[in-house]
């Protein structure tokens, strides 16, 4: 498996004069995705949990609906200048009778750590319809609840603690519950890895659950959401309106620029209510 984390010496610089240091970097390297040997996506993503990203990737591109479409996922030998396995390359197998997906020109799968949807021929081969939909989720939150899921991702990203290069992404239950947590230098990433987790676990649909991301909410990661299962999707900047629009039409909760004890709440306010004092007799 590659690293994680890169140490590499840098030039500090500071009122107090300048000095070499070593510093600790968020490990950015390319995986290689293939479906039954063809390749079919490059992203670039910081090594680890790299079965889950796969898992998650396939779901949100509507591949995949659950565990059991997929056969066995496994690395394949991709040596780098020292011989070693990179680990860079993954195939996967799909189940019999799970279609392949489209690789053709048309819809170009390559993907940067900045942008997952960069490269699709049109706006309208993103809007995948989901299997699961969250339209009907039954789903309640306290504003309360939802306040304290930044500080929560936070304390669980481990790695961003050693680099402050990393995204984050983690699931929540309804009561503020952590379910799972994972870093990444792409976001979209970090939310593949989540959703594959979920895949994994045999998850999906993701009922009355919380997406929170580290940064701003794009049309991708709610459609990430979407296909999952997802209720509502939660994150500490800002929204893009074609992420509300989506949420929207998918019958999401979307809230975003979610810092201490405010909020908006784009979308599916009707999820969100305060909590009923508890009475005491």
């Amino acid at each position: 498996m590659g690293r994680v984390t890169v140490r590499r010496p840098v030039l500090r610089v500071t009122e107090n004069g300048s000095r070499t240091r070593p510093d600790t970097l968020a490990a950015e390297e390319p995986l290689e995705i293939r479906i039954d040997g063809r390749a079919l996506s490059v992203t670039m993503r910081t090594p680890g949990n790299d079965i889950e990203l796969a898992h998650g990737f396939l779901l949100t591109e509507s591949v995949i609906a659950d565990r059991e479409d997929v056969r066995s996922a496994r690395y394949c030998d991709s040596p780098g200048p020292d011989g070693r396995n990179t680990y860079n390359v993954l195939d996967v197998l799909l189940a019999p009778g799970v279609e392949p997906p489209d690789t053709s020109i048309e819809r170009n799968f390559y993907t940067t750590s900045s942008c997952g949807v960069c490269g699709k021929a049109a706006l309208d081969s993103v809007r995948l319809s989901t299997r699961h939909s969250p339209a009907h989720d039954p789903l309640l939150i306290s504003p309360q609840t939802l306040a304290d899921l930044p500080d929560r991702l936070r304390a669980a990203q481990k790695v961003f603690d050693s680099t402050g290069g990393l995204h984050g992404a983690a699931l929540f239950d309804a009561e503020g519950r952590l379910l799972v947590c994972r870093e990444d230098v792409g976001r979209h990433n970090a939310v593949d890895k989540v959703l594959g987790w979920a895949v994994l676990e045999r998850r999906v649909p993701l009922e009355s659950c919380v997406l929170m991301v580290s940064g701003r909410a794009s049309f991708e990661l709610v459609q990430k959401a979407a296909m999952a299962g997802v209720p509502a999707l939660a994150a500490v900047s800002a929204p893009s309106s074609l992420a509300v629009e989506l949420a929207e039409e998918q019958g999401m909760t979307l809230v975003g620029f979610l810092r201490g004890t405010s909020m908006n709440v784009y979308t599916g306010a009707h999820r969100i209510i305060e909590r009923t004092p508890t009475s005491v007799s």
